[in-house]
């Protein structure tokens, strides 16, 4: 659940999330409540762009969905296309004009752009165009596809330039591409990023998480495939593969973290998942303990588990404040230490003098955790015994979560010495779920990126290595 994001608070981002409508009237009207779904995968800034007949319009602004889009601004919005973008900076940094969908005109056909996820080639790739003519409008790694796909566009077809321009970037990527007429979804190789479709009054609907289906009233059809491009227009759905290179390596913290629990990611329903985890982490880590605690709300679907299985009754001990504002200033230290108050309060009548198994996601600093263990504490719990409902981040991760360096994981400091961490947060006990044990909460599937957990990248890094290497661990 926590992560320092290099900005003011100390959870886990990941940076954004993708919408799109084709053949339905009102497309963004749709995109608006499809990205209010998704606001979860990113709260700094978002946008719209749709287009009716073939002229294109873009409304975007850092802040929620609700700050930035009314009814008014809306209604100028028409058309049955339109994609959407909820944006969380981790490659390029917070400005308006990183905020996306892009929106580029060309000769040949204007188009928009929205992506998920992060190319770990884009510093090679912005310095071979620039050095080709290309002039770049914002520092997003986003942008970079758009310019490959205008680079040599010679009078072919779009979708063979596409083609061309994915085949040289490297990473993990959904891609939502809008012309005039047409709309492309497009899934990274080595599926790290989740992308799926489904239907809506005679036309189609793409979102990153299929949550947002059930929100406009979508029926899901299938996830878009690694290596594929889905072309959705007036004739319906095709498919083209771009590569022929295709592995189903599902970034694992979509399931354990980002994802909602109401989404289904590769056919595994994301409550589900937690839920198995929980269990698995009660059969690999038992505790005597008089209740289970889940730290709202990521982690809750696994303290169920945990208790199911260990008939250790489930607690609310815990309650979030759903009422804080994102963008927080904690000018002091004893402000930032009240920050974990503004988010989290303890209730005191369900754990004074309980031994408390609490249930958490993930840790990464050990900040928070160790301030949530103290909540518990000042209430008056007996014990607090701390499990994680996944394996220790021992290294960063470079496809688009907020985490890029070494110095930023306490596991990595500590050499993975469990005592270490526990002594850090000040538990009375700290267990963490086996990798082995990720795949089976998938239901026993045979590929997963646990790159965070192990270190094994399924893509080569270029840059990012000299970036996480600086205190010399790769």
């Amino acid at each position: 659940m926590e992560i320092n994001n290099r900005h003011t608070d100390d959870e886990l981002h990941e940076e954004c999330g993708v919408f799109g409508v084709f053949g339905v009237p009102d497309a963004a009207g749709l995109t608006y409540y499809g990205l209010h779904a998704l606001q979860h995968r990113g709260q700094e800034g978002c946008g719209i762009v749709a287009v009716d007949n073939r002229m294109f319009k873009r409304i975007k602004g850092e802040g929620l969905v609700t700050e930035i889009f009314d009814e008014e601004k809306l209604s100028t919005l028409t058309g049955d296309m339109a994609i959407g973008h909820v944006r969380y900076s981790t490659s390029g940094g917070r400005s308006i004009e990183n905020v996306q969908p892009f929106l580029f005109r060309h000769n040949t056909g204007d188009f928009a752009l929205a992506h998920n996820g992060n190319l770990v080639n884009s510093r090679e790739l912005k310095r071979w165009l620039e050095n080709r003519g290309s002039l770049f409008h914002s520092t997003s790694d986003s942008e970079i596809l758009a310019h490959l796909i205008k680079k040599d566009n010679d009078g072919r077809k779009r979708i063979h330039s596409i083609i061309d321009a994915l085949n040289m970037i490297e990473g993990a990527f959904a891609f939502l591409i809008m012309t005039g007429n047409r709309l492309y979804a497009c899934r990274d190789k080595y599926g790290l990023r989740p992308l799926s479709i489904a239907k809506l009054n005679g036309g189609y609907v793409v979102s990153s998480e299929t949550c947002a289906f059930d929100v406009v009233g979508a029926e899901f059809i299938r996830d878009v495939e690694p290596g594929e491009i889905v072309v959705i227009d007036r004739e319906g759905l095709r498919s083209v593969d771009y590569s022929m290179y295709k592995h189903h390596n599902m970034c694992a913290m979509e399931y354990i973290y980002f994802a909602r629990p109401d989404s289904d990611i590769e056919g595994c329903n994301v409550h589900a998942f937690r839920k198995e985890s929980g269990k698995l982490l009660y059969r690999e880590a038992p505790v005597e303990a008089d209740i289970v605690v889940g730290v709202p709300d990521s982690s809750l679907s696994a303290a169920i588990g945990y208790s199911e299985a260990s008939g250790i009754p489930y607690e609310m001990g815990l309650i979030k404040n759903r009422y804080v504002g994102r963008t927080f200033i904690q000018p002091s230290q004893a402000m930032r230490e009240k920050g974990v108050r503004m988010k989290l309060s303890a209730i005191r009548s369900i754990v004074q003098g309980k031994r408390v198994v609490l249930i958490d996601d993930s840790i990464v600093r050990g900040t928070t955790s160790r301030r949530i263990v103290t909540l518990l504490r000042e209430a008056g719990a007996a014990e607090v015994h701390l499990r994680i409902a996944s394996p220790p981040i021992t290294h960063p991760c470079f496809y688009g979560v907020d985490t890029s360096t070494y110095e930023e994981l306490i596991a990595a400091q500590v050499g993975k010495d469990i005592e270490k961490i526990r002594e850090t947060v000040g538990a009375d006990s700290l267990a963490f779920l086996s990798k082995k044990a990720l795949f089976w909460a998938a239901g026993d599937r045979h590929e997963l990126c646990l790159a965070c957990f192990n270190g094994k990248y399924p893509t080569a890094l270029y840059q990012s290595v000299e970036e996480a290497n600086k205190d010399g661990k790769f």
